[in-house]
């Protein structure tokens, strides 16, 4: 039988790993690649405010929204966005109670790019509201109107499911971070930097008693946060498949959606571990054999895409149904075809490159298919949102949807929007958990764990 590979490179102790993770932090010396990368984000942002500012000056009429594509952009941007934000807490919670250890060093950065994803999915719902100042309303709460949220509607569940996953992905994000709060409380030079990290890391001193409940509280939160990762999807699949358009009718919608989100936010998580391990010569962490299980877990979940891509050919022809065959054809050769044909050999096509070992475990390879993966299904949102509303069952409203340079500059905002916040996330937390690697590290002689 074959050794399974270990998780860390031989060679480290718990001191390595501690004083390499914590030094990407303290050492205050930051690669040129972050500054490029924090510079770009940052002027995207500012493209984002002006975008917002004159979108609330003119109205959401500088967008290409119409009839009957009411929806737009801001939807396939936001359930974009939400299928990215599945992977951090997929691989902190549900890997966790699966006792699998090479979740162990890209958890915690995974984890935080689900929190800045959801972020930047919130930004279109209160956006496409016309009236952001009136968000509150989507909840029910006593008002002297009399007004409530209509129960019925899926985009109330959306706000519900999101809020949820959000606000117990962020408990989860925050509470893996205490122990390792705490390290850089004892190693910062500075006072002001060891009372920020020393009033964040609550008191923790690594008693038996706080290991104890921690570890008590943490399994307890991944229990909570493993259906969430189902049903959040789920959910804002409902918001296509309750309705009775062609296209959107389908019940392989949820596992689809669900499948899908794994797909694109495990490829998100690749297109920032790769260029980390590179700037911060983390490899000894990060290995091949991370990329190896990643790019595995990109193949499954793509093969099960692929799978609804069929039947959703397939019952479209078996249903006998005119108007569903209509949008099939359509879907196939009419105006969206070219984003169709390109959803396909970007999520079917080219995911089989990851049968390959080669592939899988070299980092520029499996880099590139994740790109192509993250385009591909934002791609497939598109085709869904747009190419099933354009034509619907009235010929007389049947209209083409073109996004404005608006739309895409309120896209390439919440782009920099995720960038800024992921370097400033780098540049002042620590991006590897290190107490829970330092676990998997075998003693030295006579060292003890710390």
């Amino acid at each position: 039988m074959t050794p399974r590979p270990p998780v860390v490179r031989p060679g480290h102790t718990y001191a390595s790993v501690t004083e390499k993770i914590s030094a990407v932090v303290l050492s205050g010396r930051m690669p040129r690649s972050w500054t490029a990368g924090a510079a770009a984000g940052l002027a995207l942002v500012l493209l984002f405010f002006y975008a917002v500012g004159l979108l609330f000056s003119a109205g959401i009429g500088i967008w290409g929204v119409n009839v009957p594509v009411s929806w737009g952009f801001a939807i396939v941007n936001f359930v974009w966005w939400i299928g990215i934000g599945h992977a951090g807490t997929l691989i902190s919670a549900i890997l966790l109670l699966m006792r699998q250890s090479w979740r162990t060093s890209i958890n915690r950065f995974a984890e935080a790019m689900t929190l800045f994803a959801v972020a930047c999915a919130a930004v279109y719902p209160l956006l496409h509201l016309g009236r952001p100042k009136f968000w509150y309303w989507l909840f029910p709460y006593p008002n002297t109107m009399g007004l409530w949220p209509q129960f019925r509607s899926p985009l109330v569940w959306d706000v519900f499911a999101v809020f949820t996953y959000g606000l117990t992905s962020l408990l989860f994000w925050y509470m893996g971070l205490i122990p390792d709060l705490a390290t850089m409380r004892d190693r910062a030079r500075g006072r002001f930097a060891r009372a920020v990290y020393g009033f964040l890391a609550m008191g923790w001193r690594g008693a038996a008693r706080h290991w104890l409940r921690y570890e008590t509280a943490y399994v307890l939160l991944a229990g909570l946060a493993t259906p969430l990762v189902v049903s959040v999807h789920t959910v804002v699949s409902f918001d296509f498949a309750i309705s009775i358009l062609p296209g959107w009718h389908s019940t392989v919608f949820p596992p689809y959606f669900v499948a899908g989100a794994i797909f694109s936010g495990f490829a998100m998580v690749v297109t920032l571990a790769v260029p980390l391990r590179k700037a911060y010569g983390l490899e000894d962490f990060i290995t091949e054999c991370h990329l190896d299980n990643m790019g595995k877990v990109m193949l499954a979940t793509g093969l099960v895409v692929a799978y609804g891509y069929l039947m959703e050919t397939f019952f479209s022809w078996y249903g006998g149904s005119r108007y569903e065959a209509a949008m099939m054809a359509d879907r196939l050769g009419g105006a969206y075809a070219p984003a169709y044909w390109g959803t396909l050999a970007c999520n079917v096509l080219a995911t089989q490159a990851l049968w390959f070992r080669a592939v899988r475990r070299r980092p520029l390879p499996l880099f590139g298919a994740a790109l192509v993966i993250n385009v591909g299904m934002w791609l497939e949102r598109y085709v869904i949102v747009v190419q099933s509303l354009h034509r619907d069952y009235l010929p007389s409203a049947w209209h083409m949807y073109y996004p404005t340079v608006w739309d895409w500059a309120t896209f390439a905002g919440t782009i920099g929007l995720f960038l800024t916040l992921f370097h400033l996330f780098v540049r002042l937390l620590p991006s590897i958990s290190m107490f829970e690697l330092r676990a998997l590290v075998p003693p030295a002689p006579g060292e003890a764990r710390g």
